[in-house]
């Protein structure tokens, strides 16, 4: 008799579970006759935020594989040069931030001032190390309640590098390179043949096959949007590529740094109906989508209702699992953020440091695939099951 209640409450318990979601998305497998599985397009695109940054050090080749194995449909980077003209992942234009650059005694002069969208701003600049030089340093963590065990092991990656990452991942997995502080990177890195910063970028893509317009044949085998805070890098770029683009926006207070527009004139009906031309989306701070008060969100502003007016996708950003970030509203619970986004906000992209965290959801609310058994096959195989113990 104990046995049979247990039994049973197994069968129950299976019930529960395969009713109650779906099939997972097979991370390391690969389609019919060695295709690898298509990139979904169906639902937002969770896209890994300088890889799964949330538990190892942003931009490092361990960050987006990482994210790759939880579930990313992109990795995200932000594009930067050498001083010798090599394109390198990595977010601030200085290096102190998230490598171990102040330890090394042979590069102290290399701390210097430069004149930064408008600010002065001080540190060890990128473009003032030539590539081999970058390669000395390792990464760590910009945030110290993260992880700090991955801290002075991983080395900056090139774009190539990154790249390859992608290419390499047993299923489709798209790119999100950003275009990072263009204007900057025109003036101190110069280029053979008067090519700009932009070109590089677009070069580099080109090289390993990237192109085509959004959600062509030819997308779809190597998914890829191209960003930027810099609207004339993405018209300047429109010429080279038809790779669809997205224009990033800032906080309310930041102008653009190539128009120095404001935020309200970028996210006005007049600028987004002449911006589309060239972009397939815009990409803003999140806080800007729904505005926050004493760390409370507020009523959302008519920001993606408008974008998608104009045919605009919209992929927000930076979601993250920390109380530190989350805001009250969602009672410190990640997964609430992303039902009120996704549910009520009806974003079309994430950003997120915590890709896992974003697959798990997606997969839990997920309607039963196709390849799922229906509800009679379950009980029927259950009344199998329980069968031979009828008698007990």
């Amino acid at each position: 008799m104990i046995l049979t209640r247990c039994l049973l409450s197994l069968i129950w318990l299976f019930l529960l579970t395969a009713c109650a979601g779906r099939t997972l998305y097979p991370l390391p497998g690969k389609g019919g006759k060695g295709a690898k599985l298509p990139i979904k397009t169906s639902r937002p695109y969770n896209i890994a935020h300088r890889g799964s940054n949330g538990e190892i050090p942003e931009e490092t080749a361990p960050a987006y594989l990482r994210a790759i194995e939880e579930g990313a449909d992109f990795i995200e980077t932000d594009v930067l040069s050498s001083k010798d003209g090599v394109l390198i992942c990595f977010h601030d234009v200085i290096l102190q931030n998230t490598t171990n650059v102040a330890s090394h005694k042979e590069f102290a002069d290399r701390n210097r001032t430069y004149e930064v969208q408008g600010s002065n701003m001080t540190g060890f600049f990128t473009f003032d190390f030539t590539f081999k030089e970058l390669k000395k340093l390792r990464t760590k963590q910009r945030y110290s309640f993260r992880d700090q065990q991955y801290n002075g092991k991983y080395p900056i990656i090139t774009f190539e590098e990154f790249i390859t990452i992608a290419r390499d991942a047993p299923r489709v997995v798209g790119i999100y390179p950003e275009i990072k502080n263009p204007v900057l990177m025109n003036q101190h890195v110069k280029w053979p043949g008067g090519e700009r910063f932009e070109d590089k970028v677009v070069e580099t893509l080109k090289k390993y096959g990237y192109g085509g317009s959004y959600l062509s044949k030819k997308w779809l085998k190597k998914p890829l949007f191209i960003q930027s805070f810099a609207p004339s890098s993405l018209v300047y770029i429109s010429n080279l590529t038809d790779s669809p683009k997205v224009l990033l926006i800032d906080e309310v207070t930041v102008r653009t740094e190539d128009t120095n527009q404001t935020y309200a004139e970028i996210t006005s009906d007049v600028y987004f109906n002449y911006i589309k031309q060239y972009v397939v989306g815009i990409g803003p701070w999140k806080d800007t989508v729904v505005r926050v008060s004493n760390n409370y969100t507020q009523a959302p502003t008519d920001l993606v209702e408008r974008a998608h007016a104009h045919n605009l996708q919209v992929h927000p950003y930076t979601y993250r699992n920390e109380n530190e970030f989350l805001h009250l509203n969602f009672s410190q619970d990640p997964y609430k953020e992303y039902e009120y986004w996704i549910n009520e906000i009806g974003v079309d992209g994430l950003f997120t440091d915590f890709t896992g965290s974003l697959h798990n959801y997606q997969q839990w609310t997920s309607p039963l695939s196709e390849n799922s058994k229906s509800p009679r096959q379950l009980l029927s195989q259950i009344a199998s099951l329980v069968h031979p113990y009828a008698k007990a």
